[in-house]
């Protein structure tokens, strides 16, 4: 049997993780081939083939590497280096403990939707960009309200005056959306939530709509610092008249759950979701 190909994908700027490299090598390549390792960051190349790819960082760390791997069908394992860890699910300990197991195919990894996003109308703007998380259109300065007008299909949707509108993921309903107010998603549905900022109206609420079907965010007056922001990560700007077009991409990203933990116990342990008030004692 050939031996399984790792990548390993890391953010460098994060304290320990070179040192953490430097001591796993060694046990890497008892267990596989390594066939590249790539510091990630805006010019980072197209990585070569590989059965999967350990992404030492944190969660940007893993939505950076989801971008740069949706389409080449690698799955993704995150070794948490940074603060969180919602997204990067595995320490150190972890990896050691259950990386034989995800290189057998005893733990397999699951599929979550991403987007593909593009601003096609205007020619200063051109741009194009899977998102793992989400898509914001903000305000920008000179931060007036903006007008957008969105669009399921043909069929319209709303229009959002506020400081923008934010299109998540299942797996983004925990980040930008979930601060804006919008609903938390199971990470495995094929869903968007569109979440308005800072809307100006009492009615305007967040909505849940079908993965399958495209949506369009029509820029009807915006500033001149307005922009289109991708995982929080990058951006391009936008004009009056700009259309974003946002829909599922043909190609999710596969990420490797870790087995000892399920997303609603992430949830609270996480982001203390669901926990009882901490009442003081009283004498």
């Amino acid at each position: 049997m050939s031996r399984k190909r790792i990548l390993i994908l890391a953010n460098m700027n994060k304290p320990l993780v070179g040192e953490q490299i430097e001591l796993l090598r060694p046990w890497f390549k008892r267990q596989a081939e390594i066939v590249a390792e790539l510091a990630i960051s805006e010019t980072t190349p197209k990585p070569p083939p590989a059965d999967l790819a350990i992404v030492f960082g944190g969660d940007g760390t893993l939505l950076w590497s989801a971008r740069l791997v949706g389409r080449l069908g690698i799955p993704l394992i995150g070794v948490n280096m940074g603060k969180l860890g919602f997204l990067a699910e595995f320490s150190v300990d972890d990896l050691r403990k259950h990386l034989e197991d995800v290189l057998n195919g005893k733990i397999a990894p699951v599929e979550r939707m991403m987007l593909q996003v593009c601003v096609k109308t205007c020619p200063k703007h051109s741009f194009c960009s899977l998102a793992a998380n989400d898509v914001a259109v903000i305000s920008g300065p000179p931060f007036r309200m903006i007008d957008l007008r969105v669009f399921q299909d043909e069929l319209p949707i709303a229009q959002y005056l506020g400081d923008g509108v934010i299109i998540a993921t299942p797996t983004g309903s925990t980040g930008y959306n979930m601060s804006a107010g919008g609903p938390i998603l199971e990470p495995s549905l094929q869903a968007m939530a569109i979440s308005p900022i800072a809307p100006h109206s009492l009615s305007l609420r967040p909505i849940v709509v079908a993965g399958g079907r495209k949506l369009r965010i029509s820029a009807a007056k915006v500033n001149a610092g307005s922009a289109v922001i991708v995982d929080g990560q990058t951006s391009t700007g936008l004009c009056d008249g700009d259309v974003v077009e946002v829909r599922k991409a043909d190609r999710g990203m596969l990420v490797v759950p870790n087995p000892a933990r399920t997303f609603v116990e992430t949830l609270a342990d996480k982001l203390q979701w669901g926990q009882s008030p901490h009442h003081r004692n009283s004498q």
